[in-house]
């Protein structure tokens, strides 16, 4: 690549240009605003830590997502181990706030105006975060990335660091605890 077609950073910039975007990128893979927020911010600093190894063949959002998916790896990796699990844990529960539920805030709307259906939706998808928060941490993350996050048995496997038919183990056990909850406290019998 010549010198004329290579690309430049500009840090000053990267708030205003690729924030939002990082942002947004980070939150359907992670579900949880602050940490997606902590992740966008470590990305930039590693950003400008790595400057002197921006070689111009990539553009600037390119190579800053190139740097947040491997913030994002590291965070599953994390969590997955047996210290991160307690840190996670610990870091968590300690302000109570649930804020960024991804699945509390993508519940169905009904699709008209009767009342029950929303409270009733309301309640399914509570009764659904309960017992997805009752699976155990790697069946939840499991399930959350590939269910409702939409990632691909590749993705998952490559940044969990898992095979292919142990994540289907995993998807199945997760899905027959969550059947199993469900039918114990959503139900009628």
């Amino acid at each position: 690549m010549d010198i004329e077609n290579k690309h430049i950073l500009s840090p000053d910039k990267w708030i205003d240009l690729h924030a939002d975007y990082l942002f947004n990128y980070t939150i359907a893979r992670v579900s949880k605003s602050e940490i997606a927020k902590d992740l966008v911010q470590e990305t930039f600093l590693a950003g400008l830590k790595a400057m002197k190894n921006f070689e111009g063949k990539a553009s600037e959002r390119t190579w800053l997502i190139a740097i947040l998916k491997r913030k994002i790896i590291d965070y599953y990796r994390k969590i997955n181990s047996t210290k991160g699990k307690a840190e996670v844990r610990m870091n968590f529960y300690s302000d109570g706030e649930n804020e960024g539920d991804w699945l509390e805030e993508r519940v169905p709307q009904t699709w008209g105006s009767d009342a029950d259906k929303g409270i009733e939706n309301e309640e399914l998808g509570a009764a659904l975060e309960a017992c997805i928060e009752k699976l155990p941490e790697k069946y939840s993350l499991v399930f959350r990335m590939k269910t409702l996050q939409d990632f691909e048995t590749d993705e998952i496997c490559k940044e969990l660091e898992i095979t292919p038919s142990n994540l289907w183990v995993i998807i199945h056990r997760a899905r027959t605890q969550l059947r199993k909850c469900m039918e114990d406290n959503w139900f009628i019998k």
